[in-house]
This record gives structure tokens, sequence and C-alpha cells, in this order.
């Protein structure tokens, strides 16, 4: 069960961002996958650390303000490690959208930390990397 609960779980974190078809992105729900004390970090070229509320402020208004519109984000490959109540992911995604007009596709790297909570997994830490 804990494979299924975690792969629902990733499969609703990258669904968070989905605008596509005019509906609104729901990048709120970010605060129930992840611990309130989550890290999230983002490697080069600007390497950055956020917490979950710097994390989503800024996807809130690109998500919405109609720069980015048609954005979607999915999984291509992973490995997940399981062991008791802790689980590691380790992932390839790909990206697309069209950014003030102009159509992008993109991809990259994604690990997601996970841990078994009284409520269920919740993610602890993601880093990802995006490639050119």
């Amino acid at each position: 069960m804990s494979r299924i609960e975690i792969d629902l779980l990733t499969a609703e974190f990258f669904a968070a961002f989905d605008n596509r078809g005019g509906k609104r992105a729901d990048v709120e729900r970010i605060r129930r996958l992840l611990l309130p004390g989550g890290v999230i970090v983002k490697t080069g070229p600007e390497f950055t650390v956020y917490t979950v509320e710097e994390f989503i402020a800024p996807r809130r208004a690109l998500l919405s303000d109609g720069r980015l519109v048609e954005f979607t984000e999915w999984e291509t490959s992973e490995r997940t490690e399981i062991a008791g109540d802790i689980a590691s992911r380790f992932g390839e995604y790909r990206k697309s959208g069209i950014m003030d007009g102009e159509p992008f596709e993109g991809g990259g790297t994604k690990t997601i930390q996970f841990v078994r909570t009284p409520e269920g997994w919740r993610i602890s830490a993601l880093s990802w990397h995006d490639r050119p």
C-alpha cells in the first residue's frame, strides 16, 4: 500500500501546477502534501532554498496572472525506495506550456523525500534540477 500512496502523492504534487484548458492551478494543495517545515531546493543556475510558503507564492502568481498558461508537468521515470516510514524517489520529468506567448518544453530531475505521518505519507523535502 505504501508504494501506491507514494505514487498518488507524487502525481498530486505534479498536478498542483496544471493550468491547461483554462483551469486554475491548485498550488495551495502543496501545503497539504508537504510537511509544514518541508524544504524545497532548486539547484543551479539559480540555487534557491524555499520554505513551503516561499515556494507557493511565486508559483501561484505565475500560474494565475496569464503569463504561464497551458502548463503541465509530468513524471517520465522514477526509482523509489521505501524503508519502514521513510521513502526516497528519484525521477525524471517533462514539462510544457506557453510563457509570455511563447510555447516551451523542458525537463529535468527531481528527488523527493517522504515520511509516513499519523495522517499518511507526506513530502519532507524536494530538490530539482531543470535541464536546458
